[in-house]
């Protein structure tokens, strides 16, 4: 057959041409990344961000954000409400255009916002057209204007429903469940998202009110990222005692830094460009760390803590312990990188280069002491990266090979293939030597662990890379660590963490977790850092086979519908040792049964802050965590 007798499989009228939001309800993900909890949650932020652009643009004071008993949200502001006015090419209301058209809005090529985060965005029109309905309220000119669209179609025309005394705009939504994977919100998510931009936009109150259960969160922060610093330094002791601020504007571009030193050695730089948080940095962010890097080291030279003759302190040294928030604002802000957060503004690297140098350079030329403590601190950090060098040479050179003849240690697998394999991190020789003859060899990995490893969140990699324990981890997995980190060398592509549900089980569950946050969070990232659920109660019913129960509530459920005739045997476990082989692989081990949880990084700054209070030095704001959060805690054995 020749190729002209197949013109007709494949021709012109093939070619399908998506008319306006179809094409976003048709492939959800290449606009809000997925259609998972992440997706749903961007939805309510692109939404939350357009009142945040009106705070930029210094017309709004106060935003509410509202999750309804049916999981619809509503978002109100206080700012000049979306334009009703016919828009002069569309001939028809501006709100329309912005509802239903990709790429309208104030932010493209007007003067209505001089910056704006939602340019990364997808904009409140792909918002409309994955929600099961939509309805706007626009107070304007004294008039409250409505309108109702349902999966993106205009359903009622705009039209004044009264009189107001108040300017702003109401939008409500509910996403579309035939699209996204559920529909119900987190609040976690979108409280650490609302106090992160009141943070970043100081003097905003922005409410949280969750009507489903109750929750009310309030913030507004005058103090800004001066206040965001000191809230990721809890339970540190911190250099100075209040942190240093720099403020300026130069060529259309705001500049703000905001930073302190606490006792730790853990670096955190959170980096932002228009609200948006930069995750992968980029010129902001690399332009202040080369001016923090130029000023330590004249400071340093200037105290004589560094000889003539002397290498520069690296940026890694001065940087250890440094907890610094760096905001920028800019009228065309370029976005690259895997996940469009890295700004690539060339122009901006050395105008925040000069900014922080120079506010910086201020501050400690007037706190001489401050200075003097902050290079004393960046030169011991370069004496015990020296030592550290040579501890991880020494773990470099142990080859998983030489673990595995050490007793008590790894006991390995024999597949190769790290997309199959699992390492079993075990509590303890007893549940390890357990685990070792229930497990299925050909896939399944056995490392116990002798007592609690070190907090990493009080020691320096040289004394960490001294751990023992630490030390056959860090082979065991094949990664390397930190800055020589590859996780295409990973052995395992499941880690999985397994101890007992008592409190020192929870400690060890905590300090592994520390470990891999700070010093292999790509592992994280990338979903192979996982938690056992071990049964904590084997019962049996009369005459019935064994059953196990994982949660206190399947205990209470059961009992409260137990006939007392029927007899009923029950064993607690406190410990992975008191289960043998055969039942640890069937109720904890077995991929076909177990229950195990994956270890998700859904906001790395309440991360930071959590293994910051849980971890830290300061004793009040743990006690205050604990009891905030006791009433979540499961499966507490004391």
């Amino acid at each position: 057959m020749s190729k002209n007798e197949n013109n007709h499989d494949y021709n012109a009228e093939h070619i399908q041409v998506l008319e306006g939001l179809e094409a976003v309800r048709l492939r959800p993900s290449m606009y809000i990344g997925s259609t998972s909890s992440r997706g749903l949650h961007h939805l309510l932020f692109e939404v939350v961000d357009n009142s945040i652009d009106e705070v930029s643009a210094g017309y709004c004071k106060k935003i509410s954000v509202i999750i309804n008993k049916d999981n619809s949200a509503t978002v109100i502001d206080d700012g000049r409400g979306i334009p009703v006015e016919n828009h002069p090419q569309e001939n028809r209301p501006a709100v329309e255009v912005v509802l239903t058209t990709l790429h309208a809005g104030g932010k493209f090529g007007g003067d209505s916002y001089k910056v704006a985060g939602g340019l990364h965005g997808v904009g409140i029109s792909v918002v409309n057209a994955l929600a099961e309905w939509l309805e706007v309220e626009v107070y304007r000119n004294g008039i409250k204007y409505t309108q109702r669209y349902e999966k993106g179609m205009k359903i009622t025309p705009i039209k004044e429903s009264g009189e107001v005394k108040r300017t702003g705009t109401k939008i409500t939504f509910r996403a579309d469940n035939t699209i996204f994977d559920k529909v119900e919100f987190e609040n976690d998510l979108i409280v650490q998202r609302l106090r992160e931009l009141a943070f970043l936009n100081k003097g905003t109150k922005i409410v949280f009110k969750d009507m489903r259960s109750g929750q009310e969160e309030n913030f507004k922060y005058d103090g800004g990222i001066i206040q965001y610093v000191s809230y990721l330094n809890q339970g540190k002791e911190t250099v100075p005692g209040k942190p240093i601020y720099i403020q300026q504007e130069i060529k259309d571009l705001e500049v703000e830094l905001a930073l302190q030193y606490h006792a730790g050695y853990a670096e955190v730089i959170y980096s932002y460009a228009n609200n948006i948080h930069t995750h992968e940095g980029g010129t902001h962010e690399y332009g202040f760390k080369i001016s923090l890097t130029r000023l330590i080291n004249d400071f340093s030279r200037k105290f004589g803590l560094l000889k003539d003759n002397q290498s520069n302190l690296s940026g890694e040294d001065i940087r250890e312990g440094l907890v610094a928030v760096l905001s920028v604002k800019l009228m065309d802000p370029q976005f690259e990188g895997q996940t469009k957060t890295k700004l690539g503004n060339s122009d901006v690297r050395s105008i925040v280069d000069n900014i922080c140098y120079e506010g910086v350079e201020a501050y400690l030329e007037q706190n001489p002491a401050v200075a003097r403590r902050i290079t004393e601190k960046a030169i011991r950090a370069s004496r015990a990266r020296e030592a550290a060098r040579k501890a991880r040479e020494l773990t470099r050179r142990k080859s998983a090979l030489e673990i595995t003849n050490l007793p008590g240690k790894l006991a390995d697998c024999t597949s190769k293939d790290p997309g199959e394999s699992e390492l079993f991190l075990v509590e303890g020789d007893s549940a390890g030597g357990s685990a070792k003859q229930g497990r299925d060899r050909q896939f399944q990995a056995i490392l116990p662990l002798r007592g609690k490893i070190i907090n990493v969140e009080k020691a320096r990699l040289d004394k960490i890379l001294a751990n023992e324990e630490i030390r056959t981890l860090i082979t065991a997995l094949g990664t390397g660590i930190e800055s020589e980190f590859d996780i295409q060398r990973a052995r395992y592509q499941k880690i999985i963490i397994m101890t007992d549900a008592d409190v020192d089980g929870s400690h060890i569950r905590v300090l592994l977790l520390t470990f891999f946050y700070r010093f292999m969070h790509q592992l994280i990232d990338s979903g192979f850092i996982y938690i056992a659920q071990p049964p904590l109660y084997k019962v049996k019913r009369g005459k019935n086979k064994e059953e196990y129960l994982f949660r206190e509530e399947e205990l209470q459920k059961l009992l409260s519908g137990w006939d007392r005739e029927g007899g009923l045997q029950m064993q607690r476990y406190k410990g992975l040792g008191e289960m043998n082989p055969e039942q640890l692989w069937e109720t904890t081990m077995n991929p076909d049964s177990r229950i195990v949880k994956r270890v998700e990084l859904l906001d790395a700054i309440q991360a930071n802050n959590i293994f910051g209070i849980l971890m830290g030095d300061k004793v009040e704001p743990r006690r205050i965590f604990i009891e905030d959060n006791a009433r979540q805690v499961q499966n507490l054995d004391i």
